[in-house]
């Protein structure tokens, strides 16, 4: 077996022993650098109360602890399945270096994981979108990245 399938048989593994248990959903995800498991977590949504806890996510949030870093250069995200928007978001700002998943968004949608309707709200301009979406004091609203400009002091990502 492969490295790179020892890697995905983990993330696997992890998702099926979430999916057996009431861990939060059936998915898996591990963060490797060098040939290093960084970090190997699931989804831990129900438990948590907290949408955003995706296994990729909460695998991304522990590798930048581990590594002291915002920026996960350098590293491979192994993911049970096809990163939902909100994770494939987050794997670019955390500037993984590759994906690799096994389920894709067809197998995850047949479980009543559908992510369809995020896709579909993405290409509607904001105001038919579902959640209704209204922009007030932009001129306000710009300050905050005029000051960032100026800070000499800042720290890019």
């Amino acid at each position: 077996m492969s490295q790179e399938n020892k890697y995905m048989k983990q993330a696997i593994d992890l998702a099926k022993e979430n999916a057996s248990a009431s861990g939060g959903g059936p998915f898996g995800a591990l963060i490797v650098k060098e040939g290093r498991v960084i970090s190997a977590c699931s989804n831990s949504v129900t438990p948590d109360n907290d949408p955003t806890a995706h296994a990729e996510v909460n695998a991304i949030r522990n590798a930048c602890k581990e590594l002291s870093t915002f920026d996960l250069s350098g590293c491979i995200l192994y993911s049970s399945c096809e990163p939902c928007p909100m994770c494939l978001s987050a794997a670019y700002w955390a500037k993984v270096d590759k994906i690799i998943f096994a389920a894709d968004r067809t197998d995850a949608a047949e479980a009543g994981f559908s992510d369809a309707f995020i896709y579909d709200e993405f290409s509607l301009a904001p105001e038919k979108r579902s959640i209704p979406i209204e922009r007030e004091m932009q001129k306000e609203g710009a300050e905050p990245f005029e000051l960032w400009k100026k800070n000499e002091k800042k720290i890019r990502y």
